[in-house]
């Protein structure tokens, strides 16, 4: 596994936030990569590597042991929609959907 691109949050921040942040945070990412996604490759790229770590430190979370096949199954679609959604028929508009309540109810928590 790669570095985290996130190291002040792997370094024990990113462990002190509850899930629905951390997948808020990932949905913050994913829908950077929806509005980049036909403009500027670069920037779409980026954003899709950010949201890939994020996931990469959730899953590393021990919290989330018996979340596991949830993280994991969202870091998955995420990659078959940067791949053109071939295998599992996903895109970006369905995954920004699906963060997007996390980044809700983490909002509606504080």
């Amino acid at each position: 596994m790669m570095p985290s691109l996130h190291r002040g949050l792997e370094s024990g921040g990113w462990e002190k936030l509850p899930l629905i942040e951390q997948l808020g945070n990932v949905g913050s990412e994913v829908s950077r990569a929806k509005r980049w996604q036909n403009k500027d490759p670069a920037l779409f790229g980026r954003a899709m590597t950010r949201a890939l770590d994020l996931l990469d430190l959730s899953i590393r979370d021990p919290r989330w042991r018996r979340r596991l096949k949830e993280i994991v199954r969202a870091r998955e679609m995420l990659c078959d929609a940067w791949l053109g959604g071939k295998e599992y028929h996903s895109d970006l508009d369905g995954l920004d959907r699906y963060f997007f309540h996390f980044a809700l109810a983490a909002r509606k928590s504080r």
